[in-house]
């Protein structure tokens, strides 16, 4: 894939065509573009934007607009161009070839960036997946000039075309081993996701477009150090952690990689068995950057990819994070108003945080069972358990046992179910 190690002056490029749906404004595409851009360690020279009625077949900009573009990338001295569009294998090398220039689309730069990020084996693994499955359907591009030196009637099958299927063979052959590694650590993902289970907390997942603060936000309700910057993607691997309450309760909460706008399908499908994590939790934290101008849009986008996981039916808790950076306080209350279940609060300067323990501990109560036990003496370890895993309300040590009032996870009110003292009405016909 493209290496960015070294930085590099670039030229960004979005279309805009008549079937546009207007959600992303070009200069918004572009500002993101760069974003991602200098996340990846490019230095962008140049932002183009371009409106036409449908994106052209051979240049996605057109001809002459690609003679243009040539004009601008000598001028900046620039030796890549980054077009916000996926370009298809033939684009990509019409380009290449028009603008003298190295060319990459926005799937490739996110895979860029993804493999800079990856740190763990899981995570090198899932970006190396991606990579390959995104590459396997452009290989042939890269042969088709030496095909044309070589001519058409009665060189079919040459050198050329042997060494495209050599190469196409040992792709594929990766990609089968690495979906077989894949699937061994999605095994222990699931058991280390069934042991968290055994516990008798809730399981929360943060999730929000990337940047929004998810890390920060975390490490503030833990007390954790997990890596937070304003870069985007700082986090590509979950993290789990344990938050305590102030009624004592306490929730795990798991930081999930960023949502952005057209993630990628093959990132998608690779990271599968880190998003299931946002599929298994009991109910979302949802961060919005309440300082961006495109928080809707990031929004919308969060609640799509989350549509897209079946998982957009849970439990949300929104929270409007970098409120010390919104000037208008009016504007942070009306969005509160506006959506259910949602504070506002600025987790880098830690202000705001008992209203979403308060969202939390709302949130909670319709997870939990509301119980009132007798508990032999023999099996008073049971009492315990109610202390450590859930919220003691009120006890009694009675003579015959001891009585327990408490809210309790529904995995422990499960275990605990032959304690119940409140024994469900008997119907008439049972005497």
């Amino acid at each position: 894939m493209h290496d960015t190690a070294k930085t590099e002056n670039a030229v960004l490029v979005a279309l805009e065509t008549d079937d546009h749906d207007g959600a992303d404004s070009l200069e918004a595409r572009l500002d993101e573009l760069k974003e991602l851009a200098a996340t990846a360690g490019v230095h962008v020279v140049e932002q183009i934007g371009q409106r036409r009625k449908q994106p052209d077949p051979a240049y996605l900009i057109g001809h002459g607009k690609a003679d243009e573009l040539l004009a601008e990338v000598k001028e900046k001295d620039a030796a890549l161009v980054i077009f916000d569009d996926d370009l298809s294998p033939t684009q990509q090398r019409n380009l290449g070839e028009a603008l003298q220039a190295r060319i990459i689309d926005r799937t490739q730069l996110i895979l860029d960036i993804f493999a800079q990020r990856a740190r763990t084996r899981e995570g090198k693994l899932q970006v190396e997946l991606a990579q390959l499955t995104y590459l396997l359907p452009r290989l042939s591009a890269q042969y088709t000039k030496f095909e044309r030196q070589q001519g058409g009637i009665g060189v079919r099958g040459g050198s050329g075309e042997t060494k495209l299927e050599q190469d196409r063979r040992k792709v594929r052959e990766r990609i089968t081993e690495l979906e077989r590694e894949l699937d061994e650590v999605r095994k222990t993902r699931r058991q280390q996701r069934n042991s968290r289970r055994k516990l008798p907390f809730p399981t929360a997942a943060l999730v929000g477009y990337t940047s929004a603060g998810k890390s920060t936000l975390l490490n503030l309700l833990s007390g954790s150090q997990v890596l937070a910057d304003r870069m985007l993607f700082s986090t590509l691997d979950p993290t789990t952690r344990r938050v305590v309450l102030p009624d004592g309760r306490a929730v795990l909460l798991t930081d999930t990689v960023g949502f952005i706008r057209n993630l990628p399908p093959d990132l998608i499908a690779a990271f599968r068995a880190t998003l299931e994590e946002t599929t298994e939790a009991d109910f979302l934290i949802h961060v919005v950057d309440a300082s961006s101008p495109e928080a809707d849009r990031h929004r919308d986008t969060v609640l799509e990819t989350l549509a897209a996981l079946e998982a957009a039916d849970k439990p949300i808790i929104t929270v409007f994070n970098k409120a010390d950076l919104v000037s208008d306080a009016y504007h942070l209350r009306e969005l509160v108003a506006g959506i259910p279940n949602s504070v506002y609060l600025s987790a880098a300067r830690a202000e705001g945080v008992p209203y979403l323990m308060d969202q939390i501990l709302e949130t909670i109560k319709t997870l939990v069972n509301e119980m009132e036990l007798l508990i032999p003496y023999s099996r008073s370890e049971m009492v315990a358990l109610c202390y450590e895993y859930g919220r003691v309300i009120s006890v009694d040590y009675r003579p015959d046992a001891i009585y327990v009032h408490a809210e309790l996870a529904k995995s422990l009110a499960g275990r605990l179910s032959e304690f119940n003292a409140v024994k469900p009405p008997k119907e008439p016909w049972e005497k």
